[in-house]
């Protein structure tokens, strides 16, 4: 019912209704609920440049101050004429009571004025003036705005309530108090911003990652295209000349070899619809070939025109690695040369090959920065790209920085003995492009069934 007449009224009963809501909300509603001041973060800009042993006692200065306040107030109130000790301890314990439950603090320094007040025969003591001007602060610090202004409002209603039409204390009071609770809410709000911006700004980085990932992602399978494309049409190409190579081949051999080359066809035409999706719409495939470590001096003499004083050196016995495994391994040379160039200008490089059974060895390190050229700065997207080309062929890889300032990147990339392509089967590189190409394979294709025909 209540919620009915809520929406059926004017704007003037709503924002009454909603101001009424927020006085309950913020000063009744667990007003005494327990809610223990935390110290403060030992990551801040200034405590983390203390030493460890002081940083400790540092994070509990916000503790340390409200306890010198109810000290200060306390001494206030022994400096009275009457009840001295009263008048110390009693507005003094709301002070203190900030720390844990700084609404109920409130409450009880109201009724700690009230009883100053009737020991007295004066509202507003100098302790009980003390005591409600720093829990107002306090509160107001570890509150929401709209508590302050809840707080300072009733204060001010509070003491015209009792000392009528003269408030000779109660508007000193709640001027003071009102600058106060401004410059607190001008912190609090600008402490909101800041904190705000930094979730925006973790999440805007998250994005840009996922981001970045999935475009590594789709480089890496538009480059890989070529090679799968590749193999399978080699599959579909001998699928369909086998039965030649046997004399007077069972129908079912027939049929066995017709089906192998429907799927490799089938599978290639899936092939180029997933890369129409990954596919950007200002993509242009390249002309060449996807390169290979047989490329790799090419790259190295690229980068030494640039100035990247670069050196080669290989180990273990040279062998054909699958073609996956070279441009992949390809790939992160060069972006880890290119990483060289830009973040240690002057700097050298050194690129290491290392063939063992199981797979292949990368290391490329470049020496901290030389010469007055400063470093340009980087997002990480390179390494991110190495990883993931990493990821794909389940191999392992660490970077980082080296005793002397420099960088290094460590990859290794499994080859399994059985994925070892043999020379003798292997088809000539140039062939990659032409039978991979668009629709080549299936031109291909077709010449061997014309010449079948």
């Amino acid at each position: 019912m209540t919620e009915t007449q809520t929406k059926n009224s004017g704007p003037e009963f709503r924002a009454a209704a909603g101001a009424l809501d927020g006085l309950r909300e913020d000063l009744f509603r667990q007003a005494f609920a327990y809610r223990p001041l935390p110290p403060m973060s030992p990551d801040g800009r200034l405590i983390r440049r203390l030493p460890e042993g002081l940083r400790r006692a540092v994070v509990w200065t916000p503790h340390a101050l409200v306890l010198f306040a109810a000290f200060i107030v306390m001494m206030i109130g022994f400096a009275e004429w009457d009840y001295r000790f009263l008048m110390g301890v009693v507005p003094a314990i709301p002070v203190a009571m900030t720390l844990v439950r700084p609404v109920a603090a409130f409450w009880a320094s109201m009724a700690a004025t009230v009883f100053c007040g009737i020991l007295t025969g004066q509202l507003w003591g100098a302790s009980a003036f003390a005591a409600q001007l720093v829990v107002l602060v306090v509160v107001a610090a570890r509150t929401r705005p709209r508590a302050a202004a809840w707080m300072w409002l009733l204060t001010l209603l509070f003491g015209m309530l009792v000392e009528g039409g003269e408030p000779s204390v109660t508007a000193p009071l709640a001027t003071l108090s009102a600058f106060a609770l401004l410059v607190v809410a001008v912190v609090q709000i600008r402490r909101d911003a800041e904190r705000e911006v930094t979730v925006q700004r973790t999440v805007t980085a998250v994005e840009r990652d996922r981001r970045t990932l999935l475009e590594e992602r789709t480089t890496i399978a538009r480059e890989l295209h070529d090679v799968v494309a590749h193999h399978m049409s080699v599959v579909a190409i001998q699928a369909e000349a086998a039965p030649y190579r046997v004399e007077n081949p069972p129908p079912e051999l027939e049929q066995a070899f017709a089906t192998i080359r429907e799927n490799a066809v089938a599978a290639l035409t899936e092939l180029r619809r997933v890369l129409g999706v990954v596919r950007a719409e200002d993509y242009e495939a390249p002309d060449a070939p996807q390169p290979t470590l047989a490329a790799l001096d090419g790259l190295l003499d690229n980068v030494r025109e640039t100035g990247l004083e670069t050196e080669k050196v290989i180990t273990g016995a040279v062998r054909e690695l699958p073609q996956g495994v070279e441009l992949s391994a390809y790939r992160i040379v060069q972006e880890a040369l290119s990483n060289s160039l830009r973040h240690a200008p002057g700097a050298s490089a050194r690129v290491e090959l290392s063939y063992v059974l199981g797979g292949l060895g990368l290391r490329v390190v470049n020496g901290p920065p030389q010469g007055l050229v400063k470093p340009s700065p980087g997002a990480g997207h390179g390494i991110t790209g190495m990883r993931e080309r990493v990821a794909m062929l389940n191999g392992e890889m660490t970077a980082g920085t080296t005793a002397d300032g420099g960088y290094e990147v460590a990859v290794f990339l499994p080859v399994p003995l059985s994925e070892q392509p043999e020379r003798s089967e292997q088809p000539e590189r140039s062939e990659s492009r032409d039978t991979a190409e668009g629709n080549g394979e299936t031109a291909v294709i077709e010449r061997v069934q014309d010449g079948r025909a």
